[in-house]
Order: structure tokens, then C-alpha cells, then sequence
């Protein structure tokens, strides 16, 4: 997905979640600010690590149950949330898409393993980025939901798990299997709104579902 196409869902996001469109390129300017000694690359690189198979991850309730009858195959991708809990059952990433929500430890470890870590910035984890952007050793890849340009990429989606399914597809992944993923049962999180976690679910089933393209096959 390129800007032109993500853009005006991306004014419908933050007119319905009343966020700021100038707090999250601040915060893209804290980001680049923080991962200057970084291991940078582009996300054409990153990208040619997608195959036509793609495993997207999310950190529904249900993943562990959905792993069992989903077998992971190609390129499996994590949303940040979803790596602890895959690291418990032994699954290890190749890329993990973040916004460094959800344990960073995990994450952190798997970037030393070698994976590739996108790192998103949005107007409210700035102080996220902070701690932790400057700490992963493996690839990183910066992502904006606003206007990408030079070093930060934009290939649509909100939420760390949407992002990673139009990452998927912008790179020519054709079959994206979906363990991990329930829009109507949030994994509950101290200190998060459970409404406002739907609502942003809801943003997430409609980037998927209702935005995937012709040739694109999901599977639940």
C-alpha cells in the first residue's frame, strides 16, 4: 500500500480515535533522533525477506489454541505484544513489527537472534522510544503511520498486527495465515482502556479484511 491509498483512512483514524496528527510525526523526529547508532536498513530490504506464505501473529487470547490447529509456515512475522508468548512455545520470529508496547525483553532478545525489527512511532509512545529504540542489536526498519520520507517507511495499517499484514502484502505475499488474531477479545493489558482496544480492533479488522487485495488469501 503506498501513502496516496493510506492516507485518507488514516485522517478517517484519527478523526474517530481523536488523535494527532502532529504528535505522531513528533514523534517520528524522536525516533530518528534515538536510533542514530542504530543497525538501519531500508524496508525494501526488510522486505525481501517476505515470502508468497506469510505467518502474521497477533496476541488474541487465542494464540496458543490458534497455533495448534494453524501450522506456522513462511515468513512468520510477530506483532510486538506476541513474542514472549511465542518465545514460550519456542517460535522465534524473522521479523517483528512494534510499536515497543508488550515485553521488550522478548523482543530486544530476538533482534540479537538476528531478526528484523520494524519500530513504529505514533504520537503517544514517544517516551517508549526513548528507553528502549536505541537498545535493539539486529535490523531495524522506522515506520510512521503519517508522511514516510527518507529513512521512515509508511505501508499502512494502525495497530502493530495490521501493520504486519500490509507489510506482508506490499512485498508480494499472497497467503497470510492469521493465528493470534480475534477482534472482539482484546487480551487484557494494566492501565488499557478495553473500549478503546476494540475500537482500534475494529480499524484492524477493517485494514485487513475489508482493504485486502484481489489475489490475497486469509486464513483464520
Amino acid at each position: 500500500m503506498n501513502f496516496g491509498e493510506w492516507e485518507p483512512v488514516y485522517r478517517e483514524i484519527l478523526s474517530d480515535m481523536g488523535y494527532s496528527r502532529s504528535d505522531d510525526e513528533t514523534s517520528v523526529r524522536i525516533l530518528r533522533s534515538v536510533t542514530l547508532n542504530s543497525n538501519l536498513v531500508s524496508g525494501e530490504e526488510a522486505g525481501k525477506m517476505v515470502r508468497e506464505t506469510c505467518t502474521v501473529f497477533g496476541n488474541s487470547p487465542s494464540l496458543e489454541k490458534d497455533i495448534g490447529r494453524i501450522r506456522p509456515s513462511g515468513t512468520l512475522i510477530s506483532s510486538g505484544s506476541s513474542v514472549k508468548r511465542l518465545a514460550d512455545m519456542g517460535i522465534i520470529p524473522e521479523i517483528n513489527v512494534t510499536d515497543l508496547d508488550g515485553d521488550i525483553g522478548s523482543q530486544l532478545e530476538i533482534s540479537r537472534k538476528g531478526a528484523i525489527t520494524l519500530i513504529h512511532a505514533h504520537g503517544d509512545n514517544g517516551d517508549l522510544m526513548r528507553m528502549y529504540a536505541g537498545l535493539f542489536e539486529g535490523p531495524v526498519v522506522l515506520t510512521t503511520q503519517s508522511v514516510p520520507g527518507d529513512i521512515v517507511y509508511n505501508y499502512g495499517g494502525f495497530t502493530d498486527g495490521d501493520r504486519a499484514v500490509c507489510f506482508a502484502r506490499h512485498f508480494g505475499c499472497r497467503r497470510i495465515l492469521l493465528p493470534g488474531f480475534d477482534y472482539s477479545s482484546p487480551m487484557p493489558k494494566e492501565g488499557s482502556d478495553p473500549a478503546v482496544k476494540l475500537r482500534k480492533l475494529r480499524w484492524a479488522k477493517r485494514i485487513i479484511e475489508e482493504m485486502n487485495p484481489p489475489g490475497v488469501t486469509l486464513e483464520y
